[in-house]
């Protein structure tokens, strides 16, 4: 499902063939650096990236023989460099290439993953915008509360997923390190300036230690990063999904022509690309959990982390590009019900309106205590009943005895709740 849906882009960063393109960009960025420093002849480091060249089906068959997949890219690269295969990998070591090239790979996938959130928001906010006046209940405990707006929902998903986004780019910018540090981390082999100038090359920050590998709590702390933002899909999604149901319909998905929603019961539009974001979001959740192991390495590296990421962290970006551009899809498409969301607010004869008869009742001088009780009384009475709260207070002769027909007419104005949602706009 995954191959067929996710944009190309993404797929290709993570494929074998660019894995090995970024090898060869950080070991050219390498020669470049020690070239500027006066260590490498310019002229000689030209001819060298003009020859420099790599085949996977020679690599593979390199590393049949020797075990192991960083030398294989070299003997491969170098057998195309004739005398200038000299000039590469000169006081490196594999995870030098490794984790420096890994970090590209981040880098690149990341503003994908930063075009497809500005884009959802995009929609995010043109949805704030048509439904600012929008009325729909608000649930607590998933019960009806207080009236709010549609749009007021909106602006708090817009608000979640900006805060994400400010955490991914943190997140972003402290896994975009790089090293050029040799065995262990001790410059044993490498001016410490080559380090610097190479990750000034690729657009990258140099670690500030390295201990043959960049340590990976920076990468767990991305993958939380988009866990998060998995997460967050999860929760919109959810919304969706409960707002669907047949006794709400407040929104609904988007249903194609032709489309069917049930092989045994034609009637049904299941939300169905909701529950998908769900599902995929406990996957990306899991992965963050690896990555969380793989902090723990052995001494000053060990290799544990690798395949764990060779797995989790193309699923995880792939997953999310995904996940963004799939909500993005239901929420440019998403219908919204405005009658049903009004006729909801409106069950029981308006029983959500029971604080406003709760207040206007202190007001005439009762104490909290009994205007509670009386209140609550024809609240639930309508409730359990499918009464009609409104009716109730004005045909109970307690309540009348503090308030008219007029003054209780004027607690069901829905105006009244929203007489602040443009101060919350404002902050938009």
């Amino acid at each position: 499902m995954i191959d067929r849906y996710s944009r190309e882009e993404m797929k290709k960063i993570w494929e074998l063939e660019n894995k090995f393109n970024y090898y060869l960009k950080v070991e050219l960025a390498v020669c470049d650096a020690y070239a500027q420093n006066g260590d490498f002849p310019v002229a000689d480091i030209t001819e060298l990236k003009k020859k420099a060249k790599f085949s996977v089906e020679r690599i593979d068959e390199i590393e049949k023989e020797v075990r192991h997949d960083v030398i294989a890219f070299l003997t491969c690269v170098n057998e195309s460099l004739g005398d200038y295969a000299k000039y590469m990998h000169v006081g490196m070591t594999s995870s030098d290439v490794i984790d420096t090239a890994f970090a590209l790979q981040i880098k690149d996938s990341a503003n994908i993953i930063l075009k497809d959130i500005d884009e959802v928001l995009k929609v995010l906010y043109t949805l704030k915008d048509k439904h600012k006046e929008t009325v729909c209940i608000g649930r607590s405990h998933g019960i009806h509360a207080e009236i709010m707006t549609f749009g007021l929902k909106m602006c708090s998903w817009i608000d979640i997923l900006e805060r994400q986004k400010e955490n991914f780019i943190h997140a972003l910018s402290e896994v975009s390190v790089g090293q050029i540090s040799g065995p262990v981390g001790t410059y044993s082999n490498i001016d410490p300036k080559i380090e610097i100038m190479t990750c000034d090359i690729l657009g990258l920050k140099p670690a500030r230690i390295s201990t043959q590998i960049i340590a990976r709590d920076r990468h767990a702390y991305f993958i939380q990063s988009l866990a998060l933002i998995a997460s967050v899909i999860e929760q919109f999604a959810t919304e969706i999904r409960h707002l669907q149901r047949t006794e709400v319909m407040e929104v609904e998905e988007g249903f194609g022509k032709g489309q069917k929603g049930s092989s045994a019961m034609p009637h049904k539009k299941n939300p169905v690309l909701s529950e998908n974001l769900c599902g995929l979001a406990r996957v990306v959740r899991s992965n963050s959990l690896a990555a969380m192991e793989n902090i723990n390495l052995w001494h000053e590296r060990d290799i544990s982390h690798s395949s764990a990421e060779r797995i989790i962290f193309p699923d995880s970006l792939i997953l999310v590009d995904f996940m963004l551009d799939r909500f993005k899809n239901v929420m440019e498409n998403l219908v919204v019900h405005e009658d049903n969301m009004r006729l909801n607010t409106e069950k029981y004869g308006g029983i959500i309106y029971s604080q406003k008869a709760l207040l206007k009742l202190t007001e005439k001088g009762l104490t909290r205590e009994d205007a509670y009780r009386l209140v609550q009384k024809n609240a639930l009475n309508a409730f359990e009943n499918n009464g009609d709260f409104r009716q109730n207070l004005i045909n109970d002769n307690e309540v009348r005895k503090h308030l008219d027909e007029k003054e209780i007419t004027d607690i069901f104005d829905k105006s009244a709740f929203l007489k602040n949602i443009s101060d919350i706009y404002a902050k938009f």
